[in-house]
């Protein structure tokens, strides 16, 4: 576990990064104690001062609490929940839930989609949005969004400050975000995300990319949202009657049984198993997380 003195980041980066990838990835779980500074150092072949100042990079990011005259313990970081297969946004999600969703818009001006994003709007001239949603003042996910520019003429950044995209295109516009698709894939920050999400450059996000048509079917939204990986947790629906798996971004949990629908008069008692397809990809999903975060 000693430090690659061949590396170009700063001695206190790598250890910093060695104990959040522990962390994550629950080698050391919430509420453990750190190592003793002395212990670190051993480990890592370095002295006090770097040590000290991963752990102080760690505490600024809530990962550890330090307390005077006790141990350094792991946080029990607060988990964000969202259903990524419903095509309400997150404020919405976030309003049921009962919390408040902070918006900062950081860009909003012409631009050229990418590709896929330029072939589902049918057009290259859209707008390019860029906001970063945060919670309590801490940063949960950072989003890019392509809207085409025909059918929102006259939008502002300053309308989307601490507000809902959808429900400002439901009010102003009378386009309804219906209906989607939606990708999933664990991911490492970049510089620019990390310095947006306040994490490590190389550390694991969770990036959810898809469409959105609106209720004329026609194409509305194309984005693409990092997560903290963290913070936010992943519930799917596997089956419509039966299963959700919950994968968190803390390492992936085992399915948990769903509430039972209410049974239809004449019905099977048992009700249908999951597909196999979702189950499939389910699993799929579970293991790149562990990948990513082992």
């Amino acid at each position: 576990m000693a430090v690659d003195r061949s590396d170009p980041r700063p001695l206190h980066q790598q250890v910093a990064q060695s104990l959040r990838q522990q962390i994550l990835g629950h080698d050391l779980p919430p509420g453990a104690p750190l190592p003793s500074e002395a212990e670190l150092c051993a480990s890592f072949g370095v002295g006090r001062s770097v040590v000290r100042q991963a752990v102080a990079g760690l505490a600024a990011d809530g990962l550890v609490i330090r307390r005077q005259g006790r141990p350094t313990v792991v946080a029990s970081p607060a988990e964000y929940r969202r259903l990524v297969q419903r095509a309400t946004g997150l404020s919405d999600q976030f309003a049921v839930a009962g919390q408040e969703l902070r918006t900062v818009v950081r860009s909003l001006g012409p631009g050229t989609p990418p590709p896929r994003a330029q072939a589902f709007l049918h057009t290259a001239d859209a707008l390019r949005l860029e906001r970063l949603r945060l919670v309590g003042g801490d940063p949960l996910a950072y989003v890019r969004t392509w809207l085409p520019a025909a059918k929102v003429p006259g939008l502002r950044a300053e309308d989307l400050t601490d507000a809902s995209l959808h429900r400002l295109l439901t009010r102003n516009y009378g386009l309804r975000p219906v209906s989607g698709r939606r990708q999933v894939r664990a991911v490492a920050a970049d510089d620019m995300l990390a310095e947006a999400l306040r994490t490590e450059p190389g550390g694991p996000l969770l990036m959810l990319e898809g469409e959105t048509t609106d209720q004329h079917g026609h194409a509305l939204e194309w984005f693409t949202t990092w997560h903290r990986a963290d913070r936010v947790v992943f519930d799917i629906d596997v089956s419509e009657t039966t299963e959700t798996v919950r994968l968190s971004a803390l390492g992936a949990a085992p399915a948990e049984p769903g509430e039972p629908a209410p049974r239809p008069s004449g019905a099977p008692a048992q009700p249908p198993a999951p597909a196999p397809a979702d189950l499939a990809r389910a699993r799929e999903l579970a293991e790149e997380l562990r990948r990513l975060l082992g």
